[in-house]
């Protein structure tokens, strides 16, 4: 982890650090990060979380901007800010916010150690502690965050982990958004089509590893009877043996970014109207864990 306290510089944190200074109380202080990665790139959406060191309380939470920034205006004292990216060591450190003055800190995330591959062989979805979500822009304002509650699949792990191949079938009837009318709507023809396309499914082609514990996994999703090439960013977070039942398990994070129109999702009668329901685009996030179930290995489906 690099840190550094900037004193000068004419950097973009330091220019939204005097604008915060400028909106707050006299008795209040400004902190500006910068965030890098380990190559020196700015980090956009790293996690920021910031406690008063007195009571021990979360007063901001925030992510940095495209540039890598994060500023906030606090009372003065000190806190403990911790910051934190998927794939990357988590920082933490200590800075005083003073009265009237901007406090400008740099941090550099490093790669976090490579953890031991999964045992070779079929591991299958646990599906009480996976989770299958998304999240879509509504009528241009609000986002809509969803879920689908009946999936199948799993991972063979191949003696060189680059070599694996996993698969998931989604119930596409199983969609849920906390709204009964908008799950109607969404399980229609003017979007899953359910009736005449039942299942959603993810099929590998290629792993791809990359530093620390990163890799993406390429493969084809099939959704409304079209097949497209999509990339799962995916963080591996390590294996353990225990449980219910003491199975050997182990977990990842994956996300990806789906673009409705790709899979002829237009509901263009609405759209004719003006009325733009769902953006172009849907995250996709896959919080997973799967249970070793057999040595075997055999040969992906052609």
């Amino acid at each position: 982890m690099g840190l550094s306290l900037l004193r000068r510089g004419k950097s973009k944190a330091g220019g939204k650090a005097k604008d915060v200074l400028s909106r707050i109380p006299l008795t209040a202080g400004a902190l500006a990060l910068e965030v890098g990665q380990p190559n020196g790139h700015p980090l956009d959406g790293a996690e920021i979380q910031v406690k008063a060191n007195h009571t021990g309380h979360v007063v901001m939470k925030g992510r940095t901007d495209p540039y890598g920034t994060f500023t906030v205006g606090l009372p003065t004292g000190r806190y403990s800010v911790l910051v934190m990216a998927d794939g990357l060591l988590p920082t933490q450190l200590t800075v005083d916010v003073d009265a009237g003055r901007q406090s400008h800190f740099r941090v550099t995330l490093e790669h976090s150690r490579p953890l031991e591959p999964p045992q070779p062989g079929i591991w299958l979805f646990d599906p009480p502690h996976t989770a299958v979500r998304f999240i879509a822009r509504h009528v241009g304002m609000a986002n809509v965050h969803g879920r689908f509650t009946r999936f199948d699949g799993g991972v063979r792990v191949g003696e060189r982990p680059e070599d694996s191949y996993a698969e998931c079938t989604i119930d596409a009837a199983s969609i849920t958004t906390g709204n009964n009318t908008r799950d109607t709507h969404l399980r229609s023809a003017d979007f899953l089509d359910v009736e005449n396309y039942p299942y959603i499914q993810f099929v590998s082609e290629r792993f791809q590893r990359h530093a620390g514990n990163r890799w993406t996994v390429h493969g084809s999703l099939t959704l409304h009877g079209i097949s497209r090439t999509v990339s799962l960013e995916t963080d591996y977070l390590g294996s353990v043996n225990g449980g219910y039942g003491e199975e050997l398990r182990c977990a990842a994070k994956a996300r990806t970014e789906l673009h409705r129109e790709d899979y002829t999702l237009n509901w263009s009668s609405m759209l004719a109207r003006g009325i733009a329901i769902v953006g172009p685009t849907i995250q996709l996030e896959l919080d997973i864990q799967v249970m070793f179930r057999c040595d075997e290995t055999p040969t992906p489906p052609e």
